[in-house]
């Protein structure tokens, strides 16, 4: 029943609109092929959605292409702190001594 209210809600059609779509559809098609129209039509649908997954993984994908990057720049900001700070060890030390 929800899902009969998107639909209204989406294609601004009332459900009286519908049943006589409905109807119709019936009228032209016949009883016998109306359910090999309704999995053609979810087929299609399924499809639909499948190369719109498709899509979405191959952005996100081109997007993660760049966390590699990030990565190996935050590991290298890394390294470079660690040598400052064995640099600033070395001149405290050496600072001591004299």
């Amino acid at each position: 029943m929800l899902y009969l209210f998107e639909i209204n809600h989406i294609l601004f059609i009332s459900g009286a609109e519908i049943v006589f779509v409905f109807f119709i559809v019936l009228l032209v098609f016949g009883a016998d092929k109306i359910p090999s129209i309704a999995k053609t039509l979810a087929k299609g649908m399924t499809q639909v959605r499948r190369a719109t997954n498709d899509i979405k993984n191959e952005i996100q994908n081109s997007v993660d292409v760049e966390s590699p990057t990030k990565k190996l720049t935050q590991d290298f900001k890394e390294e470079v702190d660690k040598v400052k700070k064995d640099f600033d060890d070395l001149g405290d030390s050496i600072k001591r001594e004299l």
